[in-house]
């Protein structure tokens, strides 16, 4: 496809209220959604809210994911494809998971992405609920490749280039950011869209936390360059952009830096 149109959600998320936050993203996409969207993005743990000890209180299953099931309808609904932020998924060996589901335009389970690297300071104890997922992974939606992040996975670049080495066009990192750390969300944010000249979705949630503090907003789309193709501030809503493969793959090819890399930097300590 010539252009690919992607549409990402902004919400502040009800702690806790699953069914109070899906009439919330079924009533901002209706308002959103003027034109068809091939993409359709939402945040990290947007059903649920970012509350560690109420993590495994709303862990779901794969197999009876009630969060699945209604994204499953919005992708059929809208007839897109949805990067579903992520949901606490509990396996059948007891363990948890910050599990980011991918959804077809049929409203097919094609992937999942498994939270990579996990925050666990300040006031935040991830891993004390949650699993470390061992695979960064791409998932192909009309001819995107889309490589999968989810919050804390922006501080390593690693996983970023690897996923510009496996052909990414697209990165996308769907998170709820807290204020306190802006600067950190728009450096980092449109550091790894430069580096790897790809189109880059910083996705985060907006509004209070339950410890008293805030979730950032200012979400992003970038392009190859770096530029802001769309963003948002503190309020719930949506952002989208039009991105266009073959202009990027010009621009790679005019500024090729990934060229020079090289196989190894070993350090001389003196």
């Amino acid at each position: 496809m010539e252009k690919i149109s992607i549409l990402a959600l902004q919400t502040e998320a009800v702690i806790a209220d699953r069914e109070q936050n899906f009439e919330k993203i079924s009533a901002l996409i209706k308002k959103n959604i003027k034109t068809p969207a091939d993409i359709i993005i939402l945040p990290e743990l947007w059903a649920v809210g970012w509350a560690c000890d109420r993590f495994t209180e709303c862990a779901e299953t794969i197999e009876q994911s009630k969060t699945i099931e209604f994204l499953s309808k919005m992708a059929k609904k809208y007839n897109a494809n949805i990067l579903g932020g992520s949901f606490v998924e509990k396996k059948s060996n007891g363990k948890y998971y910050n599990t980011c589901p991918v959804l077809s335009r049929k409203g097919e389970l094609i992937a999942v992405y498994h939270k990579n690297h996990l925050f666990s300071y300040y006031d935040d104890c991830e891993n004390t609920y949650i699993t470390e997922g061992k695979n960064p992974v791409i998932v192909t939606l009309d001819g995107v490749k889309t490589g999968l992040t989810i919050c804390y996975d922006i501080r390593f670049p690693e996983i970023y280039r690897a996923y510009r080495k496996a052909g990414a066009d697209l990165l996308v990192n769907m998170a709820a950011w807290p204020l306190s750390r802006k600067i950190h969300w728009e450096s980092l944010t449109a550091a790894r869209a430069v580096e790897n000249q790809t189109y880059m979705v910083a996705l985060t949630q907006t509004g209070s936390l339950p410890n008293g503090g805030k979730n950032l907003g200012h979400s992003l789309i970038y392009d190859y360059s770096g530029n802001i193709l769309d963003e948002i501030e503190t309020e719930e809503g949506c952002i989208s952009a039009q991105i266009s493969l073959p202009e990027m793959y010009q621009f790679r090819e005019k500024c090729t830096v990934l060229k020079d890399i090289h196989k190894n930097y070993e350090v001389i300590c003196k």
